[in-house]
């Protein structure tokens, strides 16, 4: 990574499309200007669709792509995305852009904070971890209050002992990890209730916390991955 990004001016990108799609995605940023990322894998959900759901296709692999830009070098990379693999046409994924707050946990950057957070995001991005087995219910809470589903990020093949780092934060193998990109007027009613439904409010049960988008494509019709 450069040593010479700007510490204040620091955007994460956020790739998700269909299985195989993420080296893809990674080698062609690359171009862009970025250098480098972290590749998740994940399923996510074709919700209400009931044929599907009975002949046991309602799910698809996903695969997640995070890289990390300066903000001018984020954007254009987004925009080049775009373009390059067709996100403005159904179901060729999603790619958005978060702020960066903090950076923990790397030689490369001080603890500085992002200043002036100015307007209303008109996206925002739920993650929601929980103990494995219990995403489906996230996904179902969420429809329910308005999304059109989410992206289940698991830890299946990894040792019981072993951990996951999901930014900064460690995710054991035994979790799983929820995300949900809406619309910021519908995330208020989506996260109360994910947090209803699964009883977050006892101890072990999950957590939910928020990050603001700042730039999205894919979301033309209004749909989640």
């Amino acid at each position: 990574m450069n040593d010479s990004l700007n510490k204040n001016n620091l955007t994460l990108i956020f790739v998700i499309v269909y299985s195989k799609m993420a080296s893809k995605i990674l080698k062609y940023s690359k171009k862009c200007g970025i250098s480098g990322g972290t590749i998740f894998y994940g399923t996510g959900t074709i919700p209400n669709n009931k044929i599907l759901g009975l002949l046991g296709f309602d799910e698809v692999n996903k695969e997640i792509v995070l890289m990390l830009g300066e903000k001018e070098v984020a954007y254009h990379t987004l925009e080049m995305l775009n373009v390059k693999f067709k996100l403005y046409k159904p179901n060729h994924g999603i790619a958005f852009a978060l702020p960066v707050s903090q950076i923990l946990g790397s030689n490369l950057f001080s603890e500085e904070r992002r200043e002036n957070k100015v307007e209303k995001p008109k996206y925002n991005l739920v993650f929601t971890i929980v103990d494995r087995g219990n995403a489906e219910r996230v996904i179902d809470a969420a429809v329910l209050a308005g999304s059109k589903g989410g992206t289940i990020i698991n830890a299946r093949g990894s040792g019981i002992h072993e951990t996951s780092k999901l930014f900064n934060m460690e995710i054991s193998p035994e979790k799983e990890v929820v995300l949900i990109v809406c619309d910021s007027l519908k995330t208020d009613q989506i996260t109360k209730k994910i947090y209803e439904e699964l009883e977050i409010e006892k101890p072990g049960n999950g957590i939910i916390f928020v990050q603001d988008v700042d730039k999205a494509y894919g979301l033309y019709n209004n749909t989640e991955l």
